[in-house]
């Protein structure tokens, strides 16, 4: 059972090709957005379709992996875990950040777009 505790599955396509960088550290990672649709009629019965974008981080090899197939427009399916971290902007202002960390990830479109 713990296996499933805080685990996200999404499937959607890449906002923009993943922005990869080196950490002071040395780490690698990879940071990218995911979008995903959903589509239901309204009582009126037309078809409505909302976005909902994620951000997502993969690090190490898979940063790479993802860096090297994954391009805007693609389609992916994740899997990971939601992180929740804050930081102060250069105005002093804190702010809030919610992150898929990616732990795998498919490559769904076959075909180039």
């Amino acid at each position: 059972m713990n296996s499933i505790r805080n685990s996200v599955m999404l499937i959607g396509n890449l906002g923009q090709d993943p922005e990869l960088a080196i950490t002071p550290n040395g780490n690698k990672v990879a940071k990218f957005s995911l979008a995903t649709n959903e589509a239901y009629r309204n009582q009126g019965g037309e078809r409505i379709t909302t976005t909902e974008w994620h951000r997502c981080a993969a690090w190490g090899k898979l940063a790479e992996t993802i860096g090297s197939f994954c391009k805007k427009g693609k389609e992916i399916a994740v899997r990971g875990k939601l992180t929740h971290r804050s930081y102060e902007d250069k105005d002093g202002i804190r702010r809030y950040i919610t992150e898929v960390v990616v732990s795998d990830f498919t490559l769904l479109s076959s075909k180039e777009q």
